[in-house]
């Protein structure tokens, strides 16, 4: 049986996401609620394809041109969520971020009590390479628990965990020090799911009472200071991931041939700090 031919350009929600308006799924819920229209009509499914000849607005608003791709590196603080809207009403770390900031969604998440290196970028489909369990990066975390662990306690996590029926890939754990009643731990991960190394280390009968990632893929927190941004040059991002701006689009595309992630350093971009909410 022959298929219908695919309707030319691309699904409104990818759209709407590369023009940094909303992750997908966040465009999704937007399009259900009525407020995305197409050429002058409301739409409410995302079963929709538009091309640049469409006219589409998002709360009466021309959606403007996608802007170029951008990443930046963050120090989260503990105690903000990763989240646009936290239905507790708790401060969000885009409640933190500067005004000056375009609209930018993270790259993964961390939890409210963790803190250290999140990415952020404008592009959705940027985000979503960069969260694809088939790029296999490692994040790196800076982990401290209570107890007095020895070595061979964490040979569970570096074979391999079943929790509640799912199962977390091996771990690389190293045992860094005794400090008092705590230990501190190097843990990698390649997954990232959600709040994987503090499940496993809960589950070999420890508690992490501190969790700071210090890198993601060939990213690394260094020096940055709690709730500060620093952008990642365009070159940086063409070296480290491969990505070609060469059309000005505004969405960064894998490149045919490109050098290994993590190859190069990443240049030490503009700081800026991120004021927080007194209270």
């Amino acid at each position: 049986m022959t298929q219908p031919p695919t309707p030319p350009g691309d699904r409104i929600a990818k759209v709407l996401s590369r023009a940094g308006i909303a992750s997908r799924r966040e465009a999704e819920r937007m399009i259900a609620a009525g407020r995305v229209s197409v050429n002058g009509t409301r739409i409410d499914s995302p079963a929709l394809n538009v091309t640049d000849k469409d006219r589409i607005t998002v709360d009466g608003k021309a959606l403007a041109d996608p802007e170029p791709a951008r990443l930046w590196l963050y120090h989260k603080p503990p105690g903000l969520v990763t989240t646009t809207a936290d239905e507790k009403g708790r401060e969000t770390i885009f409640d933190a971020l500067p005004t000056d900031m375009p609209r930018v969604m993270s790259v993964g998440r961390l939890d409210l009590n963790s803190e250290g290196l999140l990415l952020l970028t404008n592009d959705g489909g940027l985000k979503r390479r960069l969260e694809l369990p088939s790029t296999g990066w490692l994040r790196k975390y800076r982990v401290r628990i209570n107890g007095r662990p020895k070595d061979e306690d964490f040979a569970p996590l570096r074979k391999g965990l079943v929790i509640e029926g799912e199962r977390f890939q091996p771990m690389t754990v190293e045992l860094d020090r005794q400090q008092g009643a705590n230990a501190w731990l190097t843990i990698a991960i390649r997954e990232g799911r959600n709040r994987e190394v503090r499940r496993a280390i809960q589950d070999i009968g420890y508690v992490v009472n501190r969790l700071i990632r210090v890198s993601y893929g060939p990213f690394q927190l260094a020096n940055l200071k709690p709730g500060t941004v620093e952008e990642i040059r365009r070159r940086v991002l063409r070296d480290q991931l491969g990505l070609d701006f060469g059309d000005d689009s505004g969405t960064a595309k894998p490149r045919a041939k490109s050098r290994r992630p993590g190859k190069n350093p990443p240049a030490r971009p503009q700081r800026r700090r991120v004021p927080r909410t007194p209270g």
